[in-house]
Parts: structure tokens; C-alpha cells; sequence
């Protein structure tokens, strides 16, 4: 007969197996640091005496190209002085080892070859200062997509190979989308052509960006057009963001690719801000001909925004009596969320103003106040970003969550329902809706220009004496006039 306690020691010894199971088991985000040395950069470097080609020996013959890329946010990237406050920041919270996923992409040769060691530009070679250079994205062979921790793109995992050695030397390596003329390379270097050149996966190294330790997807720009009509119709990155606004507006409206003559190396997107500090600092040096482009470039980022979405508005009737007005914002081309990047960060609000006949203001919502802050009341479409506590963060290095996550698909919509109480005892109402969108709370973008590193003078170089307050983009705008009773 077996003891009366045999049954319990047996029911314990089962639980305590299964909790040394639980403790054995695999990690859900595994890496593998030797095949990837750079971790958290994801970025692997087939290293051979190929050294990487600074983007003015390419403009030598490649100068229309050269051109468009000069003053892109791609030349750009590491000058940013937004992104260098966060770089300098993120370097005393949590220390350079971590911040080499940021440089990964910001700055892709300076981070494998040891040049960059943190925040700030002195020093540094053109090819480290030069961002996403020529030589970046033609040096890309592969991708380790399906290898990374969260088995996504993310962090940079794409290889690097720009030059290949052999028995006869060692030849400078170039890829591109089409298949290489004779001539090309004019004996400087060798041409491929690169079939991962013409797809999305070539964007997406970089453009999914997750947590360095949890591997959270802070900017999933990729994996929202994947999972979307865009990626369904083979309408990719390059053909809206390697095209002038008028092909943009009819690749997206049609889902027509554009033809090989309408791409050029613009890289345009929403990120005017970063062309309209640039373009300050370029006044400043007297280069017109830079000058020049950095406005072009900051209306071609601005007419994005304004074909990107579309304004409805409906009123809502209860027992004859104007009761609610619905707005519904609509993406209509961008072929990824609206916003996206950094959700947590960006800015896309409703700013609703209501008068009746004689003037008076019945309903208010979301204007912009004295010191750049938005009211509580905004009706606004990013991410809060919550940490491992769970409690609110904006720092991308703590960030492992999102609390709120309120962004519009691709030809999708979100309804916003505003209550017209205050309307009672008019005969009609004038109502005004803007979508406006900036690159950052201005508390925020305060906080990381007043972070940048000591080298880089915000006076001397862009003319601040102090942080403005961050321009705005009407995105669009409707105006419409309701009875009050139906």
C-alpha cells in the first residue's frame, strides 16, 4: 500500500520537472553574435582589402545621380542633428555597444570599419560623414532577413560586399536593378546585376527598426506595406520614393510601376524637417546650387504629405437635432501607415473648428498653443510607447511596447466622432477640419536638439539661437456647413 502523502511527493516532483522545462527552454529571441559581430547592428560585412568608395569619386561619373542624392535624407542621415541628439543621449544611457545598431544604418561604413565611436562628426573620413552612401547601396549582396532574432528584416540585416578578391587581385563590386552595359564601371569597378535591387526586402534592412534587446518593433515601415494592397499589386518602395510627386501620385493612384527613366535618387519622403535644417545650414556655407535642391526637396517631401490622405466629414442626426459630426481620414496613397518610422515620435492630428451663423465658436479642438504643444483634447494618430514597467517612454532604447497604437493602413480609414452639443440653439454650423502633421512633439524635438553633441554648434551651423517652433504641414482640409436641425 503506498504512503497517504506518495501521491502529493509524485504531483510536486511533476511540477517542479515542469518548471525546470520552462526554465530550459529556448529564448524566443535568440542571436547568434558570430553571425552577427556587430550585434545589435545586424549588418554583416564580407571584409576584403575592397574598400568603400566615398559618394564624390562616384559623382565624378555618376553626376546626375550624384546630384539627386546630395542633400536626400539618405546624405543626410548621420548629419541629422535630430538623429545626433538622440545618438548622443542614447551613448550615455545605455553606451556605445548598443548605439552601433543606430550607426548600422545611419552611417553603415563608419560603424563596420571602427571609424564612428559615438555621437558627433569630428574627424570622421567623407565616407563615414556621407550616411547611406552610393556605395552603401550598391555594395548590398544579400539579406539575412530570415536569420535576424525576430526572423523579420530588421536592424540592418543586410551584407555588404563591395569588392571581391581573387586570384587576379581584388575588383570594386557594384549592383544594380539592370543588367549592366559593356562599358559599366568604366574599368573603375565591376557591375551586377542585383535582382534584390528591384524588390522591397533591399528597404527593409533599415526600415525595421526593433528594440536591440527585445526586439519590439519600434518602426515596422516594411512589414506595413507587406501587409498591405501595395505589396499585393508589386507597387514597392522605389517606385514612390525614387520618383518625382507627379509619377508618385500615379504609381499610387494607378498601381502602375513607373518606367526605368522616371527613377531618380531623391529618397523623398515626409521628412521635411531635416531638408529644412539642412537647407539653413546650406545659406549659411553659400552654396546656392545645394540651396537650391534643399527647396526642391523640402516641396517634394511637403507635396507628399498633401496627396497622402483625404478629409470626410458626416453629420450624425438624433431625433432631428445635430448631435455628432463624423470625420473619417483616409490614406489614400501612401503605401505604408499614416504616420509611420517612428510612430511614437510623429505627429498627426485633427485641428476641428465649428462657428454657427453669427460667428461664435461651438466646438475647438486640437489648434496648436503658444508654446508648441498640442492640447490634451487632440484627436491624434501615432503610438505611446511604454517600456519594460510599462509606464509611458519616448526614448527609442527603452521602448519595448506600445500602450496605444492608432495608425491608418493603406487605403484605410479611422473615424473620429466630435459632439456638437454646443451647437443647440443655432440655426447652422460651419465646421473646418485640417489633418497637420510634424515630425515631433515640440517638447520633444527641444529635448534631443538640445542634446546634440559638442561639436556640432546649432548657432554656427543652422543660425539657432534657439529651438522654433517645428513647422507644420496642412496635410488637407475641408469646410463644410450643416443645419443644426434636420
Amino acid at each position: 500500500m503506498k504512503h497517504p502523502y506518495a501521491k502529493v511527493a509524485a504531483a510536486i516532483a511533476g511540477v517542479l520537472a515542469l518548471a525546470a522545462t520552462s526554465v530550459a527552454a529556448p529564448a524566443v529571441f535568440n542571436v547568434d553574435r558570430e553571425f552577427y559581430p556587430f550585434y545589435p547592428s545586424l549588418i554583416k560585412w564580407n571584409k576584403s582589402p575592397a574598400e568603400f568608395t566615398p559618394p564624390a569619386d562616384c559623382g565624378g561619373c555618376h553626376e546626375k545621380q550624384f546630384r539627386e542624392w546630395n542633400g536626400s535624407v539618405h546624405q543626410l542621415a548621420f548629419l541629422d542633428p535630430v538623429y545626433q541628439g538622440e545618438l548622443n543621449k542614447a551613448v550615455k544611457a545605455v553606451g556605445h555597444e548598443v548605439t552601433r545598431q543606430c550607426e548600422g544604418c545611419h552611417s553603415a561604413a563608419g560603424m563596420v570599419t571602427g571609424e564612428i565611436k559615438g555621437s558627433g562628426l569630428a574627424g570622421l573620413s567623407p565616407m563615414a560623414l556621407g550616411g547611406v552612401s552610393c556605395d552603401i547601396c550598391h555594395s548590398i549582396s544579400d539579406t539575412t532577413h530570415w536569420q535576424t532574432p525576430s526572423h523579420e528584416p530588421e536592424n540592418g540585416s543586410m551584407i555588404l560586399s563591395p569588392g571581391l578578391s581573387g586570384k587576379g587581385g581584388t575588383d570594386l563590386v557594384k549592383r544594380g536593378p539592370w543588367k549592366p552595359s559593356a562599358d559599366c564601371g568604366g574599368g573603375f569597378h565591376k557591375c551586377e546585376e542585383s535582382s534584390l535591387h528591384q524588390q522591397a526586402d533591399l528597404c527593409a534592412s533599415c526600415h525595421q527598426v526593433y528594440h536591440y534587446d527585445a526586439h519590439f518593433p519600434l518602426e515596422a515601415t516594411y512589414l506595413e506595406w507587406k501587409h498591405g494592397p501595395y505589396a499585393q499589386k508589386s507597387i514597392l518602395c522605389q517606385d514612390c520614393h525614387m520618383v518625382d510627386t507627379a509619377t508618385f501620385k500615379r504609381t499610387a493612384d494607378e498601381f502602375r510601376k513607373p518606367e526605368r527613366g522616371e527613377y531618380h535618387h531623391y529618397f523623398n519622403g515626409a521628412n521635411y524637417l531635416l531638408y529644412y535644417l539642412a537647407g539653413a545650414a546650406a545659406e549659411r556655407t553659400g552654396d546656392r546650387e545645394l540651396v537650391a535642391s534643399l527647396k526642391e526637396k523640402y516641396q517634394m517631401a511637403v507635396e507628399h504629405l498633401k496627396s497622402a490622405a483625404a478629409l470626410e466629414m458626416t453629420p450624425v442626426y438624433r431625433a432631428g437635432q445635430l448631435s455628432e459630426l463624423k470625420v473619417r481620414v483616409k490614406n489614400i496613397r501612401a503605401g505604408h501607415n499614416l504616420p509611420t518610422s517612428l510612430t511614437n515620435v510623429r505627429q498627426m492630428w485633427l485641428e476641428i473648428t465649428a462657428k454657427d451663423e453669427k460667428g461664435k465658436v461651438v466646438l475647438a479642438s486640437g489648434a496648436v498653443q503658444k508654446d508648441g504643444t498640442l492640447p490634451e483634447n487632440t484627436r491624434i494618430f501615432n503610438s505611446d510607447g511604454m517600456g519594460k514597467d510599462f509606464h509611458f517612454a519616448v526614448d527609442p532604447w527603452v521602448v519595448t511596447a506600445f500602450s496605444r497604437h492608432d495608425t491608418i493602413p493603406p487605403h484605410g480609414y479611422k473615424d473620429v466622432f466630435y459632439g456638437m452639443n454646443g451647437a443647440k440653439g443655432a440655426k447652422k454650423v460651419t465646421v473646418e477640419v485640417k489633418l497637420r502633421y510634424r515630425q515631433a512633439d515640440q517638447k520633444v524635438a527641444e529635448a534631443l536638439l538640445a542634446a546634440v553633441p559638442k561639436d556640432m554648434n546649432l548657432k554656427e551651423i543652422y543660425g539657432l539661437e534657439k529651438v522654433p517652433q517645428l513647422p507644420v504641414v496642412d496635410m488637407t482640409m475641408e469646410r463644410q456647413t450643416f443645419q443644426v436641425r434636420k
